[in-house]
């Protein structure tokens, strides 16, 4: 994926952006909620997400960091604001999708449980076409 500038943020932003984005992404859960939601322990979360999971984090990252550069941001009150607009914005992006769908975007599914089922499928054909 192309870079959005996002790993350019003090490491005080980043955490903010981190923290607060995904709160307000993932259905209002804390990045705890969310590994609990998903059954990990120690593993990072982003292994996890699906690919609009991930999308919808990606843009609640990338508007805090365009909104808190816009607004000069500096110290931890107005970069905790920018994470919460920018928060906001995938948030909003994300029930809309939902509500054109009907489908929760964040859900128990795992990215890496997801992408092992293709492997099971292909040697399920493999053993269908010997027979």
């Amino acid at each position: 994926m192309p870079g959005t500038g996002v790993q350019e943020l003090t490491p005080l932003t980043w955490t903010l952006s981190n923290k607060l984005t995904a709160s307000l992404i993932l259905l209002g859960v804390t990045p705890s909620e969310y590994k609990n939601l998903k059954g990990l322990q120690r593993e990072n979360l982003r292994d996890h997400m699906t690919d609009l999971e991930l999308i919808f984090t990606t843009l609640g990252e990338a508007s805090t960091t365009a909104i808190a550069r816009t607004d000069d941001a500096v110290g931890f009150e107005q970069n905790k604001s920018a994470a919460v607009r920018g928060g906001r914005v995938a948030g909003n992006a994300r029930k809309e999708l939902e509500t054109q769908t009907g489908k929760n975007v964040v859900t128990k599914q795992n990215y890496l449980g997801l992408k092992a089922k293709p492997v099971l499928l292909k040697e399920a054909l493999k053993k269908k076409t010997k027979k």
